[in-house]
Formats: structure tokens, C-alpha cells, sequence
């Protein structure tokens, strides 16, 4: 009772603070569902398991999925208008396909199973945070869907007639198929789908995913199919129920296999509402009953709906923003949003989740975070939750830790206890060195080092450091050790490195220290003066030759870059800065080269390598006017209330975590070194409200004043002292009553 009145009062406090107008009201869940940023507009839990998302990337009147794999890895386009059911597990912001799968399907009239046959168009589409709905206009029937943390719930009204619920288990983004389905009575469905092909296909890696279908009302015949089989034999009549025992002419029998599916069957007298309720789980049918039951069952439609919501809103609140327009705080908070998606939850509400590998049964006390996207999210996201969410923080620290733990290694880029080493480099170790330096310590950080250093100096069977050989002998990898990315694997391991040293430091491991400090620097012998960029070696120390620094740009295949070219990636040296600069002769040179990135239309807002460089001309007494100009041309023409308001692909949420702090006025331009580079904010006031069990205040407000109708800074103070500098520690900010702005 105390929790839910706490609740209430935070509610009233922040619709009160926001003129009756609270955060998940701005929340618009359909930028990024086009222009390939991969995000869906349907509801979901804080970092939820369950998301009922519309599935409309499958019918002939859309992109079909085989002609672009780009549009693979998200279950819903904007501009697509065929519908072919309701995924219950997704993913957000990827650039793969994987999960999309669980369809329901409402429909009306004989039953059909070919999802392009049953498919239809579909209008009235509203999204808000926790609710989707529309109507499917071949049958008239309204959909609405909310979603709990791992149970998605979905209410349909359908007219008199024949109605029929399908759940296709042949549907779905994944490359796997195999599943099984069985209907258990005429109010549930319980069944595994299998998945596992995120960015490859390796049938031996494939996993399940459990769930338990739930329905408000009995089905008057219900049936499984498999295809091409037909339907004779499968079909069970409801006889009724005399309070004490079901009566069924037929059961229906089980099926196992591709392509397979089961129905609910009704014959409504006048217009019924059906409310079915889907429990999710990784690891047994059990647990997602459980789920299920735990979670909703003793909760309507609505209920779940409101506590979504205000789960919701208490989260968006955390960042409290004043003045700006109405379309500057939904791109806000709509941004802040996404990027409360991912990680998302793993374990069952028992505690219960998949170990690595194995996936035998493991229980957590905390929650046992999945996703993580590191090579995006080290950049920035996981910054973003240090400062507002730290407890989240921490468990994403743990989850790694446990992953390890399970594994032998930290993750990379791990997917519901799937490793998928996807992308390059060793990002784990930069957000857990830079997540205690921000001040968030508790979890074991002897075992974080000890991970860390195995990474770093394993030579054989290095999952997480290909090439790591080379990379210790000559300083760098070679276009010899790999057929792509020498030079910027070379960078990431460089990054990683650096954290390791700054990690010792605050250890007291004075000569790993000094060991990693100087393997961070590595990447000055692939600095050629003659281009003033990097530049791919050869195994024998020589230049590759011919050199085209451009080429690499939209992913087209490098030797020296991962997805970008030499002017995409030279700058991407955070910890490095002053040393780049004297490599390229200076300020002056080196702010030349860099607006010559911008000039020669090489910046890549949707590529995370480059997203850093609007602020490195921080870097440059005179020159922060250029972060400031530049930052604020990138917000307006990337970051908009429309469904195409991303840059692309939001990479579970290291896009959005951009916006979040551009607007702001901060941002965290060097990975593992906890400072913040700043720049003018897009409101008048932004209150930060901190977590007091990490932080000493409780909240940190950002001020700016215009003078002036003009982005350009002419002032910063700190608690109305003078700040010499564009640039913040996170101690000094978290310790600050206020950071003003003043510009004119």
C-alpha cells in the first residue's frame, strides 16, 4: 500500500511540475519506425521481456523480408500497411534479425493458417507508452495491447459471428522455425518457438522461448495445425462445464515441428470482448505460467495498462525539463524512452534464467540484465544510466559478472544468454572501469579486473580479442591478421586498454597501469602524416598501398575499418585527444581536419565511431562555438517528431542516449573518463534527480539563460561561481547544486 501511495504522490508531484501534462504524455513510440532506426511502437514494460508489437514486414503489399535484409530486424514499419498478427518478443534499435516471434492473430470467418491469405490492412493506429491499438479492417475488429513486464496482454472486440484467435509459431524474424504447441483447455495455449540466428546462422546455437497463452473466455472449438497437414483429427468441440469438470468431445493433440500453429474458436451472439494474456519465459513453460499468473493474473486489461504507465512515468520523471517547445520534450523523452528498452530483463520473476551456453537453470537475486549491444552502448548509453539509474547500472555491471562467471568471458555482444560476437573489440571493460569512476562500487570489482586482464592478455582462443597476438607484438593488428577492420580494432582495443589503466589506477596496480597506458597509444603507428588520417598496415610494417581513405563508408568492406572509412574513424582516439592533435600538427591542423569531416560530408550520425566528434572541438580553446553550432544543426536535422526522427539504426538506444544529452547540454565525450563535454541545452531548466544510495544530493539542476537568440555560449558558472572550462567532471556535477548556461 505504501509503495502505490508513493506512486500516486510522485504522479501528482510531476503532473503538477509539468502543467497536468506528465513525461510519458510526450513519449511518441513511432519515431524511429522508419529510416531503418528499428524501433516498434508497441507497449512494453520498464526494460520489459514481453513486447506485443503489430508485425507488418511479411505481405504482398510490403517490402517483402528477403528483398532488404535492412528491414530484417524490426517487426513493424511505418510506412507498411499489411498486418499478419502481434509478435510477443522483439527487439529494439538492432541491425539483424532475430526474435519477432509468438504472432497472434485475430480473426474472423473459416479459419485460415497462411498468414498472406489472413494478413490485412489496418487503420485508427494510435501508440502511446504501454498501449497500442488499431483496427484490422478485413474483419472489423478492434486490437488494443498493453504489456507487463514479461506477460504481453492483448483485448480484442470482435463483431457477432465466427471469431477465431491464431497463434503462428511459423511467423517471425528469426531464421529458426522449429516449436511446438499444445492447447491445454479451451482457455490456454502453452507451446516453445525456437530462435537463436542473430547476425548468423548456427542452427546448433538456436534456444527456446516458452509461453503460455491465457483467454478470458472459452473456445467452442479450438485446433492445432501443421502444415500441409489438414485440420481432421485435431479439432476439439467444447462440450461445457458443469462448475466442477470440463467436458471436450476430442483433445487435442500436441504438434511439434515448422510452420505450426493453434487456434482459439468462438461464435459470438453480439459484439465480445476477448482478453488474452501471454507469459513469456526463457527458461521453462512452467515459469512463463508463473509469469503470467504472478504478474496479471488478477489484473484486467486496464490494471496492467495504469501500472505500465506509471512505472513509466516515475522512470521519465527522474529527468524533469522546463521551457523548450512541445516537439523539443517529446523528441526528448521519447529519446529517454528508448533507451529504458534495452538491456531488458532475462530472469523470471522466481529468479530463475538461462545459463551461458548450457542454459541450464540459474537464479539471480537482482535482475540478470540481456542485450547488450556493448560496441554501441559503451559510448554513451550506460553513461546515461550511471547518472540517472545507477541501481540499474549496477545490475547491468552484475549481469556481466555473471555472465562471466558462466562463460569464462565477458559478454560482447550477448543475447539472452547467447553469445553472438557481433562487432569488434572488448567493450565490457570500458563501461564496468567507467562505471566506478562515476561512483557506482557496488559489485566485485577484484573479479571485474581479473576479467578485464584475461581479455587483455589471453593469446590463444580470445573470443573477445581477435588478432590480440599481433596487436601486443607490433602494437597493432595488420592487414594480415584480419581481412577487415586492422586499424579499428586496433582503436577499440586501444579504448579498452585505456579503461583498463584508469581501472588500475584507481586500484592502486601501479604497473598495470603504466602497461596498459602505454598499449593504449598504440594507434599513433597507423597515424599517416601524408593523408594526416590512419591508415591500414601490412604485416611487414609497410603502408597499404593503394590507399583510398574514403572507401569502407556504408558498410561496404574495408581492410582497415569495421562499417566506416579512415575519416569516420581517425578521430575516434577519445582518451587521446591532446595526442592526436600534436600528431596532426597542432590545434589549429587538427581543427581543420576535423571540420574538413563535416565539409567533406564523412560524418555519419547513424554510425556510432564518429558520433562523438561534434564535441572534440571542446578540445580547442576558441573553437567550442563549432560544438556548439554543430550539435545543435544535428538535433534539428536528425532528431524529429516523425516516424523517420532517427538517424537510422537506434542501436538499442545509443542514438536516443545522444539526443538525451545534447539536449541537456552534457555529454560523455570519453569513454572511462568520467567527465562530461558541454554544450548549450535545448531547455530553460533540466532537473536531474539523483539517486541518493550512490549520489551525495539528491537532484542536479542545469540552467540556461538566452540573452540573446543565439546558441553561442558566452558563459558557464557552477553554483554561480565562474567555470573556466567546457568541460565537467561527474563528481563536480553530481556535487553541484546548479550548472548555468548563459548565452548571447
Amino acid at each position: 500500500m505504501k509503495k502505490i501511495f508513493i506512486g500516486i504522490t510522485l504522479l501528482f508531484f510531476y503532473s503538477t511540475c509539468f502543467g497536468q501534462k506528465t513525461p510519458v504524455e510526450y513519449v511518441n513510440p513511432f519515431i524511429g519506425t522508419s529510416n531503418f532506426g528499428t524501433t516498434n511502437p508497441g507497449p512494453i514494460a520498464v526494460r520489459g521481456m514481453a513486447n506485443v508489437s503489430p508485425f507488418n514486414v511479411a505481405g504482398p503489399q510490403n517490402l517483402p523480408l528477403e528483398k532488404d535484409s535492412r528491414w530484417l530486424s524490426t517487426p513493424y514499419i511505418k510506412e507498411n500497411k499489411f498486418l499478419t498478427g502481434f509478435s510477443h518478443v522483439n527487439l529494439s534499435g538492432v541491425g539483424c534479425p532475430e526474435l519477432g516471434v509468438i504472432l497472434a492473430m485475430p480473426t474472423t470467418g473459416e479459419i485460415e493458417t497462411d498468414h498472406l491469405k489472413y494478413g490485412t490492412s489496418y487503420s485508427n493506429e494510435v501508440s502511446k507508452v504501454g498501449y497500442y491499438t488499431n483496427t484490422l479492417d478485413k474483419y472489423n475488429i478492434k486490437v488494443e495491447a498493453t504489456a507487463s513486464t514479461r506477460t504481453g496482454i492483448s483485448k480484442y472486440s470482435f463483431p457477432e459471428g465466427t471469431a477465431n484467435i491464431l497463434l503462428n509459431l511459423g511467423l517471425g524474424l528469426t531464421n529458426e522455425q522449429g516449436a511446438q504447441v499444445k492447447v491445454v483447455s479451451p482457455t490456454e495455449i502453452e507451446g516453445i518457438r525456437s530462435v537463436g540466428s542473430f547476425c548468423y546462422y548456427k542452427p546448433e546455437e538456436a534456444y527456446p522461448v516458452y509461453f503460455v497463452a491465457r483467454f478470458s473466455k472459452p473456445a467452442s472449438t479450438f485446433g492445432v495445425w501443421k502444415k500441409p497437414a489438414h485440420y481432421q483429427g485435431t479439432e476439439a468441440q467444447w462440450m461445457g462445464y458443469n462448475g466442477k469438470t470440463r467436458f471436450m468431445k476430442e483433445y487435442t493433440k500436441e504438434v511439434v515441428g515448422d510452420s505450426i500453429g493453434a487456434y482459439m474458436r468462438y461464435n459470438f451472439a453480439t459484439p465480445t470482448q476477448v482478453e488474452m494474456k501471454v507469459g513469456i519465459s526463457y527458461v521453462s513453460i512452467e515459469n512463463a505460467r508463473e509469469n503470467l499468473e504472478k504478474e496479471t493474473a488478477e489484473k484486467s486489461f486496464d490494471q496492467v495498462l495504469a501500472a505500465t504507465k506509471s512505472e513509466w512515468d516515475q522512470y521519465l520523471s527522474r529527468i524533469e525539463v522546463e521551457g523548450g517547445s512541445d516537439t523539443e520534450k517529446t523528441i526528448f523523452y521519447t529519446a529517454l524512452y528508448h533507451t529504458l528498452i534495452h538491456p531488458n530483463t532475462l530472469n523470471d520473476i522466481n529468479g530463475e534464467y538461462p545459463k551461458m551456453r548450457t542454459r541450464k537453470t540459474l537464479k539471480t537475486e537482482g535482475t540478470r540484465y540481456t542485450v547488450f549491444s556493448l560496441w554501441d552502448t559503451y559510448r554513451n548509453l550506460h553513461q546515461l544510466m550511471s547518472l540517472v539509474y545507477p541501481k540499474q547500472q549496477s545490475n547491468m555491471v552484475k549481469s556481466m559478472l555473471q555472465i562471466y562467471d558462466e562463460s569464462g568471458w565477458l559478454p560482447k555482444w550477448e543475447l539472452n544468454a547467447t553469445e553472438t560476437t557481433t562487432m569488434v573489440g572488448d567493450p565490457a571493460g570500458i563501461i564496468i572501469s567507467d562505471t566506478y569512476q562515476r561512483g557506482i562500487r557496488d559489485f566485485n570489482v577484484e573479479k571485474a579486473y581479473e576479467a578485464m586482464l584475461k581479455s587483455a592478455d589471453q593469446l590463444e582462443a580470445n573470443p573477445l580479442r581477435p588478432g590480440i597476438q599481433d596487436y601486443i607484438e607490433k602494437g597493432y593488428l595488420t592487414t594480415k591478421t584480419t581481412n577487415s577492420g586492422s586499424v579499428s580494432t586496433t582503436q577499440e582495443y586501444n579504448i579498452t586498454d585505456f579503461a583498463i589503466a584508469q581501472l588500475a589506477k584507481e586500484l592502486g596496480k601501479k604497473e598495470d597501469h603504466k602497461r596498459f597506458t602505454k598499449r593504449s597509444l598504440s594507434y599513433r603507428k597507423l597515424f599517416d602524416k601524408e593523408f594526416n588520417l590512419l591508415r591500414p598496415k601490412n604485416h611487414d610494417g609497410s603502408w597499404l598501398t593503394p590507399y583510398n581513405p574514403e572507401s569502407g563508408a556504408n558498410f561496404e568492406k574495408n581492410l582497415g575499418f569495421i562499417e566506416g572509412n579512415a575519416w569516420q574513424y581517425t578521430f575516434m582516439v577519445p582518451h587521446d585527444i591532446k595526442g592526436l592533435m600534436k600528431l596532426m600538427g597542432g590545434a589549429k591542423s587538427f581543427t581543420n581536419r576535423l571540420q574538413d569531416v563535416f565539409d567533406k560530408n564523412q560524418f555519419d550520425m547513424a554510425n556510432e565511431p564518429d558520433i562523438a566528434y561534434p564535441y572534440l572541438f571542446n578540445y580547442v580553446k576558441g573553437q567550442e562555438w563549432r560544438t556548439q553550432q554543430k550539435v545543435s544543426e544535428l538535433l534539428k536535422q536528425y532528431f524529429k517528431n516523425t516516424p523517420d526522427g532517427l538517424p537510422g539504426n537506434d542501436d538499442t538506444g545509443t542514438m536516443s542516449a545522444w539526443a538525451v544529452f545534447s539536449m541537456m547540454g552534457i555529454y560523455p565525450v570519453s569513454p572511462s573518463n568520467p567527465i562530461y563535454a558541454l554544450t548549450a541545452p535545448k531547455f530553460d531548466k533540466i532537473t536531474i534527480h539523483l539517486d541518493t544510495s550512490y549520489y551525495p544530493k539528491d537532484k542536479v539542476t542545469i540552467t540556461s539563460k538566452a540573452l540573446k537568440k543565439n546558441e553561442k555560449l558566452s558563459r558557464i558558472s557552477i553554483d554561480g561561481k565562474k567555470h573556466n572550462s567546457f568541460f565537467i567532471s561527474h563528481k563536480d556535477l553530481i556535487e553541484a547544486d546548479t550548472l548555468e548556461f548563459i548565452h548571447e
